[in-house]
């Protein structure tokens, strides 16, 4: 009899705890019609790559950076941000863009801005690329062709980003 109750409370308290976990995470019941998503996580490329190797962090990529004698590219976007949404798209499509960051760059994307104010010198505008050479200078000069943002670039100014940074590469590993 004991055994019995103590079933029934274990069973009692389990449906009450998987109650409350549906309706923290906001699962649809099962066999109900929900407009509920449920997001897949996503890899640390956020879209921009899966096939290159990405860092998490800003520390991280400067430490990577500087152990590799690499540049660090940083991309500053935002998910919902039709201009990220853009560039995000034209950079990923791009098989050059693509094999120079997995071969020349330590690369990171983030969705919030870095605690080193030199990663804004401009302001904390959505897309904008800066480069960090190996001895960890954040590379003001390598800039877009706009005046009032000058670290953006969009979709059809890909081709001068390839540029850019393949010249930056060179720069950087003549200085080393």
């Amino acid at each position: 009899m004991h055994a019995f109750l103590l079933l029934c409370s274990l069973l009692l308290c389990n449906g009450g705890m998987v109650a409350a976990q549906k309706k923290i995470q906001k699962l649809p019941d099962e066999g109900a019609e929900s407009p509920a998503q449920i997001r897949t996580p996503q890899t640390l490329s956020r879209g921009w790559g899966d096939d290159i190797e990405w860092v998490q962090t800003y520390e991280e990529g400067l430490a990577r950076s500087k152990h590799s004698k690499k540049p660090l590219m940083v991309i500053h976007h935002l998910e919902e941000c039709p201009y990220s949404q853009a560039l995000r798209k034209a950079f990923a499509s791009s098989p050059e863009i693509q094999q120079m960051a997995q071969e020349d760059f330590v690369m990171l994307n983030l969705v919030h801005s870095s605690s080193d104010d030199n990663m804004a010198p401009d302001g904390h505008y959505v897309p904008r690329i800066l480069f960090v050479d190996p001895s960890m200078t954040v590379r003001a000069d390598l800039t877009g062709k706009y005046g009032n943002r000058m670290y953006t670039y969009e979709p059809e100014d890909i081709l001068t980003f390839y540029t850019r940074p393949v010249r930056f590469k060179e720069e950087a590993i003549g200085e080393s």
